[in-house]
């Protein structure tokens, strides 16, 4: 039987809007540390608190955007928070204190939500059953790319220019984004109404997804240091230049791999990608806990790229898997609530923690953190899963 396309005008109208949509949220995460820290003459705690304040308001307005897809529908909440992250972007013109910049992180973290859990369920109903666990890896992979180019080209402009041109261009960014979510069409049976129930705390959550949701945002608390930190880090290190490029070697392998993981997640199942790609995740940890070179530093990003790049598509095509069809845009939501509260805790906690013991102890602990992840991971889903069997080279996708 012939494969259906994967690599179709839509597929790819809505990655390219995610890619603009997190590429303005990668410039920012990476520098905004450097300008609390230089021009509004904060500490480190702030640094944390910020992050912490827009990944609080994106866990706040998941579960309701899950269930507003469902129900009006994808394509008007796409564009709705394509606008709201945009007019967010543009107002950072105007915030140069930490409580107008914390009120505009919990609006600018509120569109972020909304966008991403609507580009995650459009994408899960456009690519193809049997070859979600590639469609989405690739989706994942323009993710992958904003997160290589976004803090190279931040982390490059504050080393020769103000924040004002960081602000232009994040502006820019989300402006793109809402011209070419303008143009993604929804496939005509994802765009019904589904009513869920009256608005209870379980409405807004579809508990299928919520073991695997758990074990991401484990993870996800353990690569917040790197989100939160590794700009900070790396000037510690007297290192910055090479922060610019730990992202671009992160992102590197992870393009080199994506044509297998995804495939290999398809056919021989979860276990057989989520278990090494733990694994690898925690090895890169403790490794950029030992830098004190350029080359062990940009090192531990390629093995972190490996892991932890593999890890988060993989989560969340289990995690829609486990839902039914018609609660797929909550099935996303779910997964990214629990990922962005493991997110935001752990840029707030590790904040204080890294004030304390210091990022090379902090990033060692976190190899732990990840460890732990795999345990959680196991108990919750992976010994259930029934092992994948292979009968014959006819099996294997193309």
């Amino acid at each position: 039987m012939k494969k259906q396309p994967l690599w179709t005008k839509d597929f790819l109208s809505i990655s390219v809007t995610s890619f603009f949509l997190f590429m303005g949220f990668y410039v920012l995460l990476t520098t905004l540390p450097l300008y609390i820290l230089d021009d509004l003459k904060g500490d480190e705690t702030q640094v944390g608190l910020i992050i912490s304040v827009f990944l609080i308001a994106a866990v706040i307005s998941r579960p309701f955007t899950g269930k507003w897809i469902d129900e009006v529908g994808r394509r008007k909440i796409l564009l709705a928070s394509l606008i709201v992250f945009a007019v967010s972007s543009l107002l950072y013109f105007w915030a140069d204190s930490m409580p107008a910049l914390l009120a505009l992180r919990f609006l600018h973290g509120a569109g972020f939500g909304m966008a991403t859990t609507a580009t995650g369920a459009i994408v899960a109903d456009i690519v193809p059953n049997e070859r979600r666990g590639e469609g989405l890896g690739y989706y994942a992979m323009f993710m992958n790319l904003a997160m290589v180019i976004g803090p190279f080209a931040g982390l490059t402009i504050v080393q020769y220019a103000s924040f004002t041109w960081i602000f232009a261009l994040c502006t820019v960014l989300s402006f793109i984004a809402i011209a070419l979510g303008a143009f993604v069409k929804i496939p005509q049976n994802a765009e019904t109404s589904v009513k869920h129930p009256k608005f209870t705390l379980s409405s807004l959550f579809e508990k299928n997804a919520v073991p695997v949701a758990v074990s991401a945002g484990i993870l996800a608390f353990a690569y917040s240091g790197i989100l939160s930190f590794i700009s900070v880090y790396a000037k510690e290190l007297d290192l910055l230049e090479a922060a610019s490029f730990f992202f671009v070697v992160y992102a590197a392998f992870i393009i080199m791999s994506r044509p297998f993981t995804g495939r290999w997640f398809d056919t021989y199942g979860e276990n057989k990608v989520i278990y090494p790609a733990i694994i690898l995740f925690a090895a890169g940890l403790f490794l950029l806990s030992q830098a004190n070179s350029t080359f062990v530093f940009l090192l531990s990003g390629a093995i972190i790229g490996l892991g932890y790049g593999t890890i988060v598509p993989s989560l969340q095509t289990v995690a829609i898997k486990q839902a039914d069809p018609a609660k797929r845009g909550l099935a996303t939501s779910t997964f990214f609530t629990l990922f962005d509260t493991g997110i935001g805790l752990g840029s707030y906690v590790l904040g204080i923690l890294a004030v304390k013991t210091g990022f090379a102890s902090l990033y060692f602990m976190l190899a732990g953190v990840a460890l732990f992840g795999l345990l959680i991971y196991y108990l919750l889903h992976g010994k259930k899963t029934e092992p994948r069997t292979i009968h014959s080279e006819a099996d294997l996708p193309l």
